[in-house]
């Protein structure tokens, strides 16, 4: 499988292991569900509770959450349009090799762009990216405003601040829609589920 470079010393390395491999060792298929939302529209929360579900189901996970990997990976990128282009084109290619791994990717991105969205779903085959828009309101995210940015983004502390002073650009047709403003997170894990066909 021939993977486009930007190196024209570097040569693709077939290997010996494949995902079907893995995902037999696994018992389950590999998949990446990306949580998409306003800031405190519960993609973390959603994530995580839905990690310890298929983790105690014998289901090999991986949580990508987007606070988190900005301590690390995408510790050098601030928040302009362009940084957040390259933020989620890192993620894209994380979540590609952990779903190479037969892992199930459970990713949670603000990631307010439709078109950065649609590039990691190209990434891999049709059926393999799960779009979930946790779909909640400004009024109740601002209500909730656990990290406390809503207010320093109002009071003009933050610049480009989605959902204030940057757009969110919210999934037309995605695999799901969760309503996290009303919905409990039991009642969201077990939508999920019934998405992944019981897994």
């Amino acid at each position: 499988m021939t993977q486009p470079t930007t190196s024209p010393n570097a040569v693709w390395q077939e290997v010996l292991v494949n995902r079907a491999d893995r995902e037999r060792m696994n018992g389950h298929r590999g998949a990446i569900l990306w949580f998409t939302g306003l800031s405190g529209s519960g993609k973390s929360t959603m994530i995580h509770a839905l990690e310890k579900h298929l983790h105690d189901a014998g289901r090999h996970t991986y949580a990508l959450d987007g606070d988190n990997v900005r301590h690390g990976l995408c510790g050098d990128l601030g928040f302009s349009n362009q940084d957040r282009v390259e933020n989620i084109r890192r993620i894209g290619e994380v979540a590609k090799l952990m779903l190479d791994a037969g892992l199930i990717v459970l990713c949670g991105f603000i990631s307010p762009f439709a078109a950065d969205r649609q590039r990691v779903r190209n990434l891999v085959a049709p059926g393999d990216f799960l779009e979930i828009h946790c779909e909640c309101s400004l009024e109740i995210c601002e209500q909730r405003d656990v990290k406390g940015l809503y207010r320093k983004a109002r009071a003009g502390l933050i610049p480009e601040f989605t959902g204030i002073s940057s757009p969110y650009e919210a999934p037309e047709n995605p695999e799901l829609r969760l309503d996290t403003g009303n919905e409990s997170v039991e009642a969201c894990v077990g939508r999920v589920l019934a998405l992944l066909g019981g897994d």
